[in-house]
């Protein structure tokens, strides 16, 4: 729904240095956006502020959803969720758990599947910009303590607007792999800026019909 060429400008606006991009079973944007922001750095005239995007997938898993980051290659949706974990590993990527404790997402892992996968998970969404309510970001954030695992935010954006609502504000130090990411994490602060979910399927909404009349 939003062009990959927008991206880099809304990214500086907010000031991010450090994106994730974890569509719903695909990676292909994500790569992408990688490569067009990458030529962009080494063909620039003049200085600007240096983007790093980190190639993830929100992977939809039997029992729930799953975030793959610092991922090569896709991963099909359907699989059991330690196959998906597995698959991650193997990729030598991070195992992020998404809005995991909100009863009211349609992809919340389920508890079964948390359980059988809680020793893997690096990255635990403390903070979900779009979460039915805040007390599930609370325990998220409650959880990854208990199990003394980093935490970080996600902004759960449909739309270019929302690109940017959560964030967590790390030391300035380059990012190029896992181990770079977990250790900056692990000295960061969670924030953000919550929207009701049925407010946000309004706007998506409204930007899906205005995009359907342009193309008309």
């Amino acid at each position: 729904m939003t062009p990959i060429e927008l991206f880099p400008e809304r990214l500086r606006e907010q000031k991010i240095r450090v994106q994730a991009i974890t569509d719903h079973d695909e990676v292909w944007g994500a790569q992408k956006l990688q490569e067009m922001v990458l030529a962009a750095t080494e063909t620039a005239a003049t200085p600007r502020l240096p983007l790093t995007i980190i190639v993830g997938e929100e992977v939809t898993a039997l029992e729930g959803e799953i975030i793959g980051l610092f991922l090569k290659e896709k991963i099909p949706a359907g699989l059991p969720a330690t196959e998906v974990v597995a698959r991650i590993k193997d990729q030598g990527g991070l195992v992020l758990l998404p809005h995991g404790f909100d009863r009211l997402k349609v992809g919340r892992l389920r508890s079964t599947a948390l359980a059988q996968i809680a020793d893997d998970i690096d990255v635990v969404e403390a903070f979900n910009a779009r979460i039915s309510f805040q007390r599930y970001n609370r325990q998220a954030a409650a959880w990854a303590a208990q199990h003394n695992v980093v935490t970080s935010a996600g902004t759960d954006a449909h739309r270019l607007a929302d690109v940017g609502t959560a964030w967590a504000e790390l030391p300035d130090q380059p990012i190029n792999g896992p181990k770079d990411l977990l250790k900056a994490l692990d000295k960061g602060e969670i924030m953000g800026q919550w929207t009701h979910p049925v407010i946000a399927f309004i706007k998506k909404m409204f930007e899906q019909t205005r995009q359907r009349l342009r193309a008309l």
